[in-house]
């Protein structure tokens, strides 16, 4: 009887390694993976995560359902048919909260690594990753305390109009001399020996009469501008906040509270 009741409990341990080590592997692939699948906008729903090629999405359960996208450390070429062919685009490390702009929403049906050292066309890759703050999946979250908010105030706003200014309607002397000098002096420089004196000559002539007609006008229009107040109102936090013995910061709309809510990387969620 205490043989068997030992054997059962052995067995019992063993099932329990097992499990264990499933879990574990499960966390540490998830973890490791360089690229993540959602299926709906914004990381939401179900998601499948992928350390390596993926020539059909089937595979996985995932063809043509994915509709966001996080890739980690390396490029990424996401097709629209299996084994990446089809209309293609390359992913730069970083958050995709949609891919209904590339046209790729639920269209994605293989996938693969790009090398570091593969030189891409401009027009293959996909729109530059956004920032985004959106859970993703089931991730694990956390408060971590805010240490210090600094707002940043926007610029004073400028407020401009155009003025009338009266002029007195006289030929302007001074005006017709300095436009003959001036003249004198280009004619002379773009002149040569009898031509240049000719060219001297003209261009003074040409001077005085534009120099004379300086002013001629009644009114002229002249903008002014002055710089109003800003109201007070900032245009954005500078938020620093401390979690697992390390300062982060993060630029937030709103003035945060007393904590900020994150992943497991620290990383701001909403």
């Amino acid at each position: 009887m205490t043989s068997k009741t030992n054997r059962t409990t052995s067995v019992h341990h063993r099932v329990l390694r097992c499990a264990a080590a499933a879990a574990l592997a499960g966390l540490v692939g998830h973890a490791m993976a360089d690229i993540t699948f959602f299926e709906n906008e914004n990381f939401r729903g179900r998601s499948v995560a992928a350390d390596h090629a993926l020539e059909q999405m089937n595979s996985v359960g995932f063809n043509d359902r994915a509709s966001s996208v996080e890739v980690r450390d390396q490029r990424w070429e996401v097709c629209t048919d299996a084994r990446f062919g089809g209309s293609c685009r390359v992913l730069r490390p970083g958050s995709y909260p949609s891919l209904a702009s590339m046209g790729l929403d639920n269209r994605i049906s293989s996938a693969r690594v790009m090398g570091r050292d593969d030189r891409i066309d401009d027009n293959r890759y996909g729109p530059e990753p956004q920032p985004s703050y959106y859970r993703r999946g089931d991730e694990s979250l956390y408060q971590a305390p805010v240490t210090s908010v600094r707002a940043v105030m926007g610029e004073s706003s400028k407020r401009c109009w155009i003025d009338q200014q009266e002029v007195r309607d006289r030929p302007n002397v001074g005006g017709a001399v300095v436009g003959g000098v001036l003249g004198g002096i280009l004619g002379h420089q773009f002149g040569g020996g009898t031509g240049r004196d000719i060219a001297t000559a003209a261009g003074a002539v040409g001077g005085a009469v534009v120099g004379s007609n300086v002013n001629r006008n009644d009114t002229r229009n002249v903008q002014r501008c002055t710089n109003g107040p800003d109201g007070g109102t900032p245009s954005y936090w500078d938020v620093t906040y401390r979690f697992r013995g390390q300062e982060h910061t993060v630029q937030t709309t709103q003035r945060p509270g007393a904590s900020i809510t994150v992943n497991a990387r620290g990383e701001p969620r909403i």
